[in-house]
């Protein structure tokens, strides 16, 4: 009582169970199927086929009716009433051509009904048809188990939908009670998804208060329902719209100051943004002052307030920062330090104020010079400045500092007890050296000073330049 397999390529179109007691028509059923890419076991008695079918169902059974123990009918019968194996089609191969034979085999549940002898081309017919009908079968069933997923899905979007919705209805009414008392503006959107995707595409409002509507230049009533907000972000090109995504989808919080033109005032906004059902809340409030306050001090902080040029503090700042970002990008970095020769005769001579007024002159003459964003000037110390320029070679900073040197002396700042002209002049210093871990901001400072100082010994009014590494 054993079965073996005939076949086991890779293109198979369909596994067959011949169950037959006659060895011989076996090897004719085999012999016929062999080479016609089906995959084909047998079994010689019933209780074979039986164990053949549950343990590594076939797609077909052809069935002999005649066969001692069990009976084909009875194989029949034990098939489809076990649920692992019911779905199996059979088809009875028998040379009993009674039609009452064949109306009984069709009461127990074959397809099909085959008498012997038999023709090929027939038996290949049959067998190609009722393959064909099971494969129709498993794809229906497939796409019956894809509708069922799809269902659900819809089912469960729409249930999520429903408590969402209810989210943000109880959620109304605690908005309500603060929205027209609120000194801040205060607004709840939706999210509007696009169809297919379920991306956030915009959002609607569905509370708003009048301070908020004020910024819309809108009543409230005009705003409620309505698509205005991604609109209106574009069009103050504001990069908002991501991070809104993001509180709704992500259940994050944003807290950010935003600068907005407001009834033709420049205004800063301090938003706060957090999620609410499907959507979120979202308030908004005028810091204007407390900005404009910030950003006075942070200018008292870094602004020489006689010169109206970065002061120490700053460059001390800046230099460490170009350092590493040209120590990064392997680039030049050229210091200029100067100093306004004889300005100790010079205050003491015209007074302290008129000193105060050439600083000032002198500091916007080199500021019209080092012109470039990245270019940095400071007021180093009394009457010293410094020059910071990233990306600049030996050549390109004396350049600068001989430009510096010319038009400070061009702008006749007359100088009566000056040692070396009638007119105020400048001695500078020239440094350059593209940082790595040989040298230090120290060592490019300290070189500045040493050119400075060659440049005062020398006679003063004149450009000397020092560089640490060659370029």
């Amino acid at each position: 009582m054993t079965f073996d397999e005939l076949s086991t390529e890779n293109d198979l179109i369909g596994s067959i169970l011949i169950v037959d007691d006659q060895p011989a028509n076996l090897r004719v059923l085999a012999t016929m199927l062999k080479g016609k890419k089906y995959k084909v076991k047998k079994a010689q008695d019933g209780e074979t086929a039986l164990m053949a079918a549950l343990s590594n169902p076939p797609d077909l059974i052809l069935l002999d009716i005649l066969m001692p123990i069990m009976h084909g009918y009875e194989v029949c019968q034990k098939l489809k009433s076990n649920p692992l194996t019911q779905h199996i089609p059979v088809i009875f191969i028998s040379a009993l051509n009674d039609v009452f034979d064949k109306i009984k085999a069709f009461e127990i549940g074959a397809v099909d009904y085959i008498t012997k002898p038999f023709q090929e081309e027939e038996v290949l017919a049959r067998i190609n048809s009722q393959l064909t009908i099971q494969a129709q079968k498993r794809l229906l069933e497939k796409d019956k188990k894809l509708l069922q997923i799809k269902q659900q899905k819809l089912e469960e979007e729409i249930k999520q939908r429903k408590e969402a919705e209810l989210i943000l209805s109880q959620s109304r009414a605690f908005i309500f009670s603060i929205l027209n008392s609120s000194l801040d503006g205060i607004a709840a959107l939706e999210a509007v998804r696009n169809d297919k995707t379920g991306e956030i595409e915009d959002f609607r409002c569905v509370l708003v208060n009048p301070i908020t509507a004020n910024f819309f230049n809108l009543k409230t009533e005009n705003l409620i329902d309505k698509l205005l907000f991604k609109e209106f972000i574009n069009k103050k090109k504001y990069d908002l719209l991501k991070y809104l995504v993001k509180v709704v989808e992500n259940d994050s919080i944003i807290k950010k100051d935003i600068k907005l033109v407001h009834n033709r005032k420049k205004n800063w906004f301090h938003i706060t943004a957090v999620k609410l059902g499907d959507g979120f809340s979202i308030t908004i409030r005028d810091i204007t002052a407390r900005k404009n306050l910030e950003l006075k001090l942070n200018r008292l902080a870094t602004i020489d307030s006689l010169t109206n040029v970065y002061n120490r503090q700053s460059f001390d700042f800046r230099l460490k920062n170009e350092w590493f970002r040209c120590d990064r990008a392997q680039k030049p970095l050229s210091l200029i330090l100067c100093d306004v020769d004889y300005f100790k005769l010079y205050n003491d001579f015209y007074g302290h104020q008129a000193g105060d007024k050439c600083l000032k002159t002198v500091a916007s003459i080199m500021d019209t010079i080092a012109k470039r964003s990245s270019d940095f000037l400071a007021r180093y110390g009394g009457e010293e400045f410094a020059i910071i320029l990233p990306n600049t070679p030996s050549q390109g900073a004396l350049i600068i500092a001989n430009t510096i040197k010319t038009e400070v002396e061009n702008a006749h700042l007359v100088h009566h007890k000056s040692k070396i002209s009638q007119y105020i002049t400048l001695s500078l210093g020239v440094a350059t050296v593209t940082p790595s871990c040989n040298y230090s901001p120290e060592d490019l400072l300290n070189s500045a000073d040493k050119a400075l100082y060659k440049a005062k010994k020398n006679g003063r009014n004149r450009v000397v330049a020092d560089t640490l590494n060659p370029l």
